[in-house]
């Protein structure tokens, strides 16, 4: 059957389909010996002769969903040009080539879902599904109940007004406090930047859930497959 090839890129677990986009006008893809660098380009997986780089794609048999507690100090990329660590790296006996569904910045730890079902990843990480994302922020100093009233009506950024948002007061001390915050857009580096916009410093961000899924008792480098039930639910399009 004929499909786009970034459909079939993501698909094969190669990556998601923005990127796979960008990988096919980089000229990097070929149809039974003919590189193919236009959109919307199309091949059968199983007849045509598909290769990256001049190596086969092949379709993955197995389809793999990850739950990863993402440290500090790992990119959420498949490569990066600096050379950094990505959180790849740490599934040590993961066989199949999994990508990360959305992204945490390179300082933000925390829950990140890892998979090679293209159709699953694409649906997840577009707009229109709003999954909620909950953060735990550790703050400098103290927060103020006007502060956390502005984080939760919503933010003035440079990318337009944030949505309504989730905050609470975990708990304070003399020093710092942490605050609670959930959040359904995918903004790059949103949660910091709502921060610094009311005045407030972030020290440390971890993200703690995504829909119905939570980090739990795993430990920063650490991940666990997802049971068949949680599949099935992300699948059907549970979100909180």
């Amino acid at each position: 059957m004929q499909e786009r090839l970034q459909k079939i890129l993501s698909q094969a677990g190669i990556a998601s389909r923005r990127e796979a986009e960008k990988i096919i006008t980089a000229g990097r893809v070929a149809v039974n010996g003919q590189v193919v660098t236009e959109l919307g380009s199309k091949a059968d997986a199983e007849s045509d002769r598909i290769t990256l780089d001049g190596k086969p794609i092949r379709q993955e048999s197995r389809k793999r969903y990850l739950l990863l507690y993402k440290p500090v100090g790992y990119m959420t990329t498949m490569k990066d040009p600096e050379g950094r660590p990505i959180v790849t790296d740490l599934l040590k006996d993961v066989k199949e080539r999994v990508y990360p569904v959305g992204r945490l910045d390179y300082n933000t730890e925390g829950l990140l879902l890892l998979t090679n079902d293209g159709a699953l990843a694409n649906r997840l990480a577009h707009p229109s599904h709003e999954v909620d994302k909950g953060y735990l922020v550790r703050i400098r100093g103290q927060a103020s109940p006007s502060q956390l009233k502005h984080l939760q009506m919503g933010v003035e950024l440079e990318d337009g007004m944030t949505a309504p948002a989730q905050v609470s007061l975990v708990r304070e001390s003399d020093h710092n406090c942490w605050i609670s915050i959930t959040i359904h857009e995918g903004r790059y580096r949103q949660v910091r930047r709502m921060c610094e916009a009311v005045g407030l410093t972030v020290v440390r961000l971890k993200r703690s859930r995504y829909g119905f899924l939570e980090i739990g008792e795993l430990k920063p480098g650490q991940y666990r497959e997802l049971s068949s039930t949680e599949v099935e639910r992300l699948q059907q399009g549970e979100r909180k």
